[in-house]
Parts: structure tokens; sequence; C-alpha cells
């Protein structure tokens, strides 16, 4: 999809959150070994690619999820992360979402003029559960990013993160079930829980999907339709827009880009019942959104 950046490939499983990771079951599927971390060839230049004319495949405004099949400051990818923060240093006028669940390790992998952080990174956490949320928000809270959120995926357990709201850092949460092999329950009480805590401080709530297996009202769905899962999710209508993130986007000369040269997202019709759509660039025309 367009709007995802791999520089690499691969994991290492460190939480209750990797037991049935998505990856590893694709990985799988195709006959691969998830725990096999490599550099990518054709993706890893991916913010820097030109189209024929000459113009970047990424525009100006976007928003580009990386690494989503390993984790950005995962230990093996430490000889590569420099060159990819330097094509985020480029692309000054890009927004990257940065997703982890080794915030411990993030400070020693910043670059060295790093200061208070950089304006177009959105930087989050994942907490699947209330452990792994006591572990790694309070981290969170001490790192040098103008841009916090929090990912509550794979939604294994209920979370209470409302100590940590109070700080003001956190812009955005998201959350959303599992899937595929082992994927365990996702209950609508913990989504509406964090999703009332989230308004009571004005913080962005997006409820993705149910995932496989969906609890509501102590009654069991099973949903296997990715699709339908983010229909369903839309439809429970938890999903809240909060203060808005102001991400001030400049070109390669240190300008602010106005308004009128910045991407605008474009979607089909289903798209407006997707429980993703808040968190989406809109479509590409690869079809990729119908799988």
């Amino acid at each position: 999809m367009h709007d995802i950046w791999n520089p690499w490939h691969g994991c290492v499983k460190c939480s209750e959150g990797c037991q049935y990771c998505y990856m590893f079951y694709l990985d799988r599927v195709r006959d691969r070994n998830g725990a096999e971390i490599y550099r990518t060839k054709s993706g890893f230049d991916y913010p820097l690619q030109k189209d024929r004319k000459g113009n970047y495949k990424i525009k100006s405004g976007e928003l580009i999820r990386v690494c989503m099949t390993s984790d950005f400051f995962l230990e093996e990818a430490d000889p590569w992360r420099n060159d990819a923060w330097e094509m985020m240093r480029i692309r000054s006028d890009v927004k990257f979402f940065l997703l982890t669940k080794r915030p411990e390790r993030v400070s020693s992998c910043l670059p060295e003029d790093w200061g208070d952080g950089w304006e177009n990174i959105f930087f989050n956490v994942t907490c699947e559960n209330q452990r792994r949320a006591d572990e790694r928000i309070p981290l969170l809270l001490t790192l040098p990013f103008k841009h916090k959120g929090i990912m509550c995926a794979p939604f294994i357990g209920a979370v209470s993160i409302n100590k940590y709201l109070c700080s003001g850092q956190i812009k955005q949460v998201t959350c959303g079930g599992e899937n595929y092999d082992g994927a365990r329950p996702c209950d609508f009480a913990w989504v509406q829980k964090l999703q009332q805590e989230c308004i009571a401080h004005q913080v962005t709530f997006t409820f993705i999907e149910t995932g496989t297996h969906f609890i509501k009202d102590g009654k069991h769905y099973r949903i296997p339709s990715k699709i339908m899962q983010s229909h369903m999710a839309y439809k429970s209508g938890v999903s809240y827009q909060g203060k808005e993130m102001q991400f001030k986007l400049t070109d390669g000369w240190g300008f602010p880009i106005s308004v009128e040269d910045l991407y605008t997202p474009h979607y089909r019709t289903n798209c407006y019942t997707c429980g993703s759509k808040p968190t989406c660039n809109g479509y590409s025309d690869c079809g990729r959104c119908r799988e």
C-alpha cells in the first residue's frame, strides 16, 4: 500500500501482543520465516523514490506508516536506522508514523541533532494490555517527540490510561482487535472505556477494527472478514475527533508548505464506512484495501 514504508522486514517477539503476530502468520503462509530480519531491497529508499516525471511518489503532507512488518527500534536494525532517519530528515514535508514495543531503546537511537524532536515524526507505543501500558507509556512521556500517540492493538486486555492522558502529551489513541491464527477476543467494553477516557481529555480516539473474535454485551461474534471488522468498528460510532494535531511541515529549504500544496486524501465509496479511514491516506487505485 502506498502509505506504508518497510525499510526492513522481520522481527523478534518481545511481549504478549507478539504471540500471534500477523506478520509471522503472513510470512508462514508464504513459506517464509518472520524471524529472518533483513533490509528490504526495492522498498528501503521509498521516501526518496520518484516517478517518471521526476516527482516524489510520496506527496507532501502524506502520512506514512513505518515498519509495519518489523519494529523501527529493533536492535538488529541498528546498522540501517541512520539512513532511514536521513530520509525522514530530507522529506520534512511528509509525516512519518513510528510505532514501537521497544521505547527503552529509543533515546539511544535518535539522531545527534534531534533536540526536542522533528515536526514530521508521529511517535507511538504499543499497549496491548495494562501491563504493557504501565511499562511503556511512562517511557513515552519522557522521550523528546513533538507528536505522541498510543496504539492498543492487538487489544487483548482492558487498559486504563487516564493518568497518562492527564500529561497533555498524548494526541491520539488507536485500538483494534487481533486477527489470524490464535486471535484473542476483543471486548467492546474495553473499547468504550478507552474512548470515554480520551473524550474526557479531548484526545482523538480511533477504533479501527473489531478483530476476528469480538465480544459485545457478553455475546461472542466471529468476524473473519477484515473489511467487515472495519465496517463494524465504524458502525459502533465510538471513534472521536479530539484536538487536531498540527504538523509544521517544511520544504527542502525549511520554508512552510502551503495548504494548497499538501496532499488531499481521496477515498472510494466503501471507505466512508471503514473504521480505519481516520488513520488512512486514502487509496492509490492499487485495490489492496479490498483484500
